[in-house]
């Protein structure tokens, strides 16, 4: 069955974004809920009003572009997701669909993932390359 995408909804979304001032930073490590915005085939969409889901920022390259990697509160026990817990939020990191993206997507920082578990999801991510 193909689920219908309103990849026009997405467009306009998309357009605003770009115009959009920002001064927030993130850093590695952070979570935040993102615009990821509508996708082909399996890849991870976002939700809600905004086309948003939680991704942690894996890397900063500079100011306006980073590495992220979506997360889903859905549990997942297989290879491909890594469980985390931050504060009070738990949720099952996608390590198969990394993204670069512009800091313009960031809505809002969530929680930050402690040192040890960062590093522990890094090394998981890696040897899942």
């Amino acid at each position: 069955m193909k689920i219908k995408k309103d990849f026009d909804r997405w467009n306009a979304l998309k357009k605003n974004l770009h115009e959009r001032e920002i001064n927030a930073f993130a850093y590695a490590r952070e979570i935040w809920w993102c615009s990821i915005g509508i996708n082909i085939g399996a890849e991870t969409d976002g939700k809600h009003d905004n086309l948003e889901r939680p991704v942690i920022v894996m890397k900063i390259y500079n100011k306006e572009t980073l590495l992220v990697l979506p997360i889903t509160s859905k549990p997942k026990a297989d290879k491909f997701h890594y469980k985390i817990h931050a504060g009070k939020h738990t949720g099952w990191v996608k390590l198969t669909q990394p993204r670069v993206i512009s800091h313009k997507r960031l809505l809002r920082k969530v929680a930050i993932l402690g040192e040890v578990e960062f590093k522990a999801l890094k090394t998981v991510w890696k040897n899942s390359l």
